[in-house]
């Protein structure tokens, strides 16, 4: 039996182009974890895409890769997050089983008291919800990302749903609120039109809104 050069040199060149093509998507992996882990909502395959500057269904294989691989589907350990489609976007979460141990760590942080920005970030959100994120931005004119983070972390806000056509989240108040401001519902606020000026839009949306 005779050695075929021709076969021997095409499989030398194969396994240096399966390595790059591994190291390609590994690199695509590890881009979507950072911006997965900073992200507030679900997030397109189009915008990942963009982010990472990658294609579609490269994004797209390298999503489904880290789902199985935070699943322990990977060979390795499940993790304490998974990665979700929701919304027609991807984004982590919290495992649903261990949504009490984090409500109780959190919980158990010692309280301080609210900010001035999420005192504002907080009324917008009562007067305004179902609210997003760049909704209360808009309204307060600058960025309200850590400020919601904080009150989702006190339980003073929840994640209502997300926007069907966005995947943007839509935010409103909890009972805890009502409990703090010593009130038995949001009908209870006061109407913010004749205490602060300008304010005319947002007594509106209150009106239309959570204060039905």
């Amino acid at each position: 039996m005779t050695n075929d050069p021709t076969t021997a040199t095409t499989a030398a060149h194969v396994e240096p182009i399966a390595a790059d093509v591994s190291d390609v998507a590994s690199d695509v992996a590890r881009r979507l974890e950072a911006i997965l882990l900073i992200v507030e909502e679900p997030q397109s395959l189009v915008s990942l895409a963009a982010a990472v500057s990658a294609p579609v269904p490269a994004v797209r294989q390298a999503l489904e890769s880290l789902v199985d691989d935070y699943d322990g589907r990977s060979g390795g350990p499940m993790r304490g997050f998974e990665l979700r489609e929701v919304g027609g976007g991807w984004r982590l979460y919290v495992r649903e089983e261990l949504d009490d141990l984090v409500s109780e760590f959190v919980g158990g942080q010692a309280p301080s008291r609210l900010s001035q920005a999420a005192l504002e970030t907080l009324a917008v959100i009562a007067y305004k919800q179902p609210v997003t994120r760049s909704q209360v931005a808009s309204i307060r004119a600058v960025n309200v990302d850590s400020v919601v983070r904080t009150l989702v972390a006190r339980g003073l806000i929840t994640e209502l749903f997300a926007d069907a056509e966005t995947g943007a989240i839509n935010y409103g108040t909890t009972d805890a609120l009502l409990t703090h401001l010593g009130i038995n519902s949001l009908d209870e606020l006061p109407h913010i039109s004749p205490l602060l000026d300008g304010a005319d839009e947002v007594g509106d949306g209150a009106e239309e809104g959570g204060r039905r």
